[in-house]
């Protein structure tokens, strides 16, 4: 059942907030993830290119919840795009975190193979038990319609950089128009939000810390966060969103705090282009 905490989206109930394992060594990914789902986390996220995937299985299994009991996503690297490879990959990555995930995105959109084999093959490694549901990451608006045209099942997540200094208004209406959702990586635009004088503002009435503020920011839209940290007290705090709201006013504020120089990860293949929001406003 859908609570406060969770986004419903084709019949799953996604956690808004989770935990991100980009950057964190296995040894610290099995930490970390141990400590989050034994202290309330529901939703962890990893990548094979992370090469964390067996750490973060064995946080799971250190934390012994029930497999029902929390969401797990893993990412198809763009060198397995193939359909082959992407299976071979998906079957790997399930025997690294030690259960099939609930969601497996395409990590990035690629030129070739043509998307129509890759989202087959996706969809096949649904079909097959691999992974509950599929998704996509990193993929502008354009490309993510394209790819749900060619897939069976519904592609219920497109995980893109989303913070106050990015707008993503675009990605998040195609999120509404196509019947998904938008997971943000680097919320907390990788530590540049601790010294904003508006947020700060914000999070002393709430009392509250800018951190906090902003993840509130992100999930009270309806957006998806994970944050990643290697602090358990950091994790703990960046759970602790869910007992505030914003104001209409507060999110004005903190959505008008996008620039057009506001991306930090500008890895994608050039002949892919981001949408330009030609309006900050929401």
């Amino acid at each position: 059942m859908a609570t406060a905490d969770t986004l419903t989206v084709d019949g799953y109930d996604i956690p808004l907030l989770g935990l991100g394992t980009w950057q964190l060594e296995p040894d610290d990914a099995r930490r970390m993830v141990g400590h989050a789902l034994t202290n309330g986390y529901r939703h962890i996220d990893t990548a094979w290119i992370y090469r964390n995937e067996k750490g973060v299985g064995e946080g799971i299994r250190d934390a012994g919840l029930a497999r029902g009991d929390f969401w797990l996503t893993t990412k198809i690297w763009v060198d397995h795009f193939s359909h082959d490879a992407l299976l071979k990959q998906a079957e790997e990555s399930a025997n690294s975190l030690g259960t099939a995930p609930d969601l497996l995105l395409l990590h990035w959109p690629k030129a070739t193979p043509p998307l129509v084999e890759t989202i087959g093959a996706l969809n096949e490694a649904k079909a097959r038990g691999l992974t509950a549901a599929i998704g996509l990451s990193n993929f502008p608006s354009g490309e993510w319609k394209k790819a749900q045209d060619l897939s069976e099942a519904r592609l219920i997540t497109n995980q893109v950089e989303y913070h106050p200094y990015l707008s993503q208004k675009t990605l998040i209406d195609t999120a509404r128009d196509l019947g998904s959702s938008v997971t943000a990586w680097s919320p907390l635009a990788q530590g540049k939000i601790v010294e904003d004088a508006t947020i700060r503002a914000i999070a002393e009435v709430h009392g509250k810390s800018v951190g906090q503020v902003t993840l509130r920011w992100i999930v009270q839209q309806g957006v998806i966060a994970i944050p990643k940290t290697s602090k358990e007290s950091r994790a703990a705090e960046n759970l602790d969103i869910f007992d505030f709201a914003l104001t209409e006013d507060e999110m004005a504020r903190i959505h008008a705090l996008a620039h057009p120089g506001g991306r930090l990860g500008d890895w994608i293949d050039p002949v892919f282009e981001w949408d330009q929001d030609t309006s900050q406003s929401y």
